[in-house]
């Protein structure tokens, strides 16, 4: 195992309201086509050369998928196991009843969770996946860098990122990045 465990890093989108999943944890938002007729962009935005990163680039860094149970529950539900061979630790006090890929599932406090990632993951990145895993890692201080790609849509409910009460975390921007045709990604440290 190497002697120095990688970042613990967050990659997800969310809505302008904040919302990372809409009423019983609806995704199909994300990619599903505007039928309004507005626009991802405009003017100046939509001639800015999308240069934000990409899920494929992110995860080249990482050894280790830290998902809640919840956010397990809803990627089986995708037909093709959206992970690969990554190694993938579900926190959940039940049995999972479905074997995707290299999944196990792991009990405990974040800390504990986390050290057993940084274990699987050998020296490189620990994803975390999941609104609640996310949270708890920032509330421990122990999220190193958050990745939010921002979605023009107000969903007006479901799953928040960030469920109320939860105390002031203050983040460091340290990029902003077109992501496709109209997103907006932010790229934000947390320690």
């Amino acid at each position: 195992m190497s002697t120095t465990p990688g970042r613990v890093r967050a990659y997800l989108a969310t809505s302008v309201d904040g919302f990372i999943a809409g009423p019983e944890d609806e995704i199909g938002w994300l990619q599903e086509p505007r039928n309004t007729g507005v626009p991802l962009a405009v003017e100046p935005w939509v001639d800015h050369v999308p240069d934000g990163l990409t899920y494929d680039e992110f995860v080249q860094d990482v050894g280790c998928l830290l998902m809640g149970r919840r956010t397990f529950d809803v990627a089986c539900g995708f037909g093709t196991w959206p992970y690969g061979e990554v190694p993938v630790l579900v926190a959940t006090r039940r049995p999972l009843s479905q074997s995707e890929g290299a999944v196990t599932a792991v009990e405990g406090d974040i800390e504990d969770l986390i050290d057993a990632a940084h274990d699987v993951a050998d020296g490189k990145d620990v994803y975390i996946d999941g609104g609640a895993l996310i949270r708890q890692a920032l509330e421990v201080g122990a999220l190193d860098e958050l990745v939010v790609t921002v979605i023009p849509t107000v969903l007006g409910g479901g799953v928040r990122l960030f469920e109320v009460p939860m105390p002031r975390i203050d983040l460091a921007v340290s990029d902003v990045r077109k992501y496709g045709g109209g997103f907006v990604q932010l790229h934000l440290k947390a320690r």
